[in-house]
């Protein structure tokens, strides 16, 4: 595993980083079978973050890609454009490719991070922007990001905006599987807003 050391990263911030992977992952497209079945085989404890992974297992298990794929579609693509516009800029300033996306840019290039060749859209999108998180935590670009540094991504590119999108993403009209996938983002950013604000992760 590249600059991955799996002796040197807490087993918490690989929990972190595996559910910022996770959310990534369902955010960039809709899931497949494997996927899904994978979702459907989490467990969660009786927290409210727990909760909402077991709502999400047991959705998982009842539902089929085609039907996914297709509440995906109007939720993020639609015709010309989807119920959502999961993108930074457009949370922030109400239009799409403005500041927030010029600064997060400024900051990947700082970090040596840059946008795939295969990937076309704007790169301040909710799931790049879980991905990143959860690279940072452990190193896959490089060293793993010191939890000043982390703090810093999060405030600047994810707080201000991410809980807002995934409780929109709970109340959508087209929401069935993604509403607990809202639920779990939106009380995960909670979660990690208020263990940057003490400190501590």
């Amino acid at each position: 595993m590249t600059a991955e050391a799996q002796t040197t990263i807490p087993e918490e911030d690989r929990l972190r980083a595996d559910l910022y992977n996770f959310l990534g992952l369902l955010m960039s497209a809709p899931p497949d079978a494997t996927i899904l079945s994978q979702t459907a085989g989490l467990s969660g404890d009786d927290s409210e973050l727990g909760q909402a992974i077991g709502t999400l297992a047991r959705l998982a298990k009842l539902s089929k890609p085609a039907t996914i794929e297709s509440e995906f579609n109007k939720l993020f693509i639609g015709l010309g454009r989807g119920e959502l516009l999961p993108y930074a800029s457009y949370y922030l300033t109400g239009f799409l490719n403005e500041k927030p996306l010029a600064l997060l840019r400024q900051d990947m290039s700082v970090r040596g991070l840059a946008r795939a060749e295969t990937v076309f859209e704007p790169e301040d999108n909710i799931a790049s922007l879980m991905e990143m998180m959860g690279a940072m935590i452990v190193g896959r670009f490089g060293a793993p990001a010191a939890l000043s540094d982390q703090r810093d991504f999060f405030n600047r590119h994810i707080a201000p905006w991410a809980s807002h999108f995934f409780g929109d993403l709970e109340g959508a009209k087209n929401s069935v599987f993604y509403v607990p996938v809202g639920t779990v983002g939106r009380l995960f950013m909670e979660i990690e807003a208020e263990a940057f604000r003490l400190g501590q992760n």
